[in-house]
């Protein structure tokens, strides 16, 4: 089995020594509890609300072991994934996340879909991500929006991710009562349609006048939430068995992959 945890926080806007307090805070309080993958929010160092691209640069960080030595301190035994504005070699700016463990940095992810207004300050990643065979199972990282594209997620499960892990920042939507949040509900039917476990990391708080759905979840590869934090702050957790995902199939004669029909589309 591997525990699975989501850490849903309320990064402030501008303010990162205080984020990165509450990131390692977190990060430990997830170890403690046994956790061995830790899932932070999108852009979980600096807020999310940028009015423009100079905003933005002021909090961006280089894609380097040095930037993420607090939480590489805190991450135990644990892989921790989180959301950070990358100011990359090219002087660009990109919505980003680094994995890594005690050891150091394992590898980062630029989101290649950018969401509304993203759109004014941030470049595509011009890459899918990488599955990263780690001790705690074969991961994928995504950001938030990319999670809306098969084209993206499918790939990932064919080149045998046994967990996407998220950071998320989802807006809040208004929806039928009783319902899952939209986004939720797509990550329950990407579980489901490539039996894979999807971990989305949301946020919490009012930031800019913008209020956050609150999502956070870990999804089985069956497709059903096995836990969610709800509104405020808190972790997600549960324990998930990804070596079930080896397996496609659901019946004798039913097998997610091997239905496929490449050739027609």
């Amino acid at each position: 089995m591997t525990r699975i945890a989501c850490a849903q926080i309320a990064p402030q806007l501008g303010a990162p020594d205080a984020n990165s307090g509450v990131i390692v805070e977190q990060i430990r309080a997830a170890v403690t509890a046994g956790a061995d993958v830790i899932v932070l929010p999108e852009l979980a160092t600096s807020g999310y609300m940028f009015d423009d691209a100079d905003e933005a640069r002021a909090h961006a960080l280089p894609a380097a072991t040095t930037s993420f030595a607090n939480w590489i301190g805190a991450a135990g035994d644990a892989i921790v994934v989180g959301g950070f504005p990358e100011i990359g070699p090219d002087g660009l700016l990109y919505n980003s996340a680094v994995m890594l463990d005690a050891t150091g940095v394992l590898g980062f992810y630029r989101k290649s879909h950018l969401w509304d207004r993203e759109k004014l300050i941030f470049t595509p990643g011009a890459a899918v991500p990488q599955v990263l065979a780690t001790r705690h199972g074969a991961i994928a990282v995504m950001i938030c929006y990319d999670l809306e594209f098969p084209e993206l997620t499918r790939p990932v499960a064919l080149a045998g991710a046994e967990l996407i892990a998220a950071p998320v920042n989802w807006p809040l939507f208004p929806r039928p009562e009783g319902e899952h949040p939209g986004e939720v509900i797509n990550a329950m039917a990407t579980a489901r349609a490539s039996k894979v476990a999807v971990a989305c990391c949301d946020r919490t708080g009012v930031e800019r006048g913008q209020p956050w759905t609150e999502g956070s979840v870990v999804v089985s590869p069956d497709g059903w939430v096995l836990d969610s934090v709800g509104s405020g702050a808190g972790i997600a957790i549960a324990d998930v068995d990804l070596s079930v995902t080896h397996d496609k199939s659901l019946t004798a004669h039913v097998d997610l992959f091997g239905d496929r029909r490449p050739e027609l589309y």
